[in-house]
């Protein structure tokens, strides 16, 4: 048996982050090992408001900007690698822990842990729900053994 291998690859076209890229990789990696995920390639890109406009139209059909989008490659036997890529856009993020109360960088860890539950391969439903999901539950979860 081969020893587990996580790579997070962290880039940011955002001049200043909330959070660090060794915490980034922390957050992706334990969330993977919830899952027993053993071996993963994951790339975390924070973005501007513009780029990240882009891809929701482009990609989900959607106008304006988003938190997170993530793109999970899909993992055909548990016994593959899951490899996926999340965008974070930091603005939506720091207007959403504005808005909840919280640092911005609580809101930034939320996100890179949905995003990586994600290209894990979970989902939640699109409409209020989505915070009394499984998938949410388990987000929380992860997060409240983290702080």
């Amino acid at each position: 048996m081969t020893a587990p291998r996580v790579v997070v690859e962290v880039s940011s076209s955002v001049r200043r982050l909330p959070i660090s890229a060794a915490r980034v990789r922390q957050l992706v990696t334990t969330t993977l090992s919830f899952d027993n995920i053993r071996d993963a390639l994951v790339s975390v890109a924070f973005v501007g408001t513009s780029a990240m406009t882009r891809m929701n139209r482009d990609y989900l059909g959607r106008a304006g900007p988003t938190d997170v989008i993530s793109f999970g490659m899909g993992r055909e036997l548990p016994s593959l690698p899951a490899v996926g890529d999340i965008y974070i856009c930091v603005a939506i993020a720091r207007r959403n822990a504005l808005a909840l109360g919280i640092p911005v960088g609580e809101e930034v860890a939320r996100l890179v842990v949905h995003g990586t539950l994600h290209v894990a391969g979970h989902e939640h439903p699109e409409d209020a729900s989505r915070t009394t999901s499984t998938m949410w539950r388990k987000q929380e979860r992860i997060l409240a053994r983290l702080r």
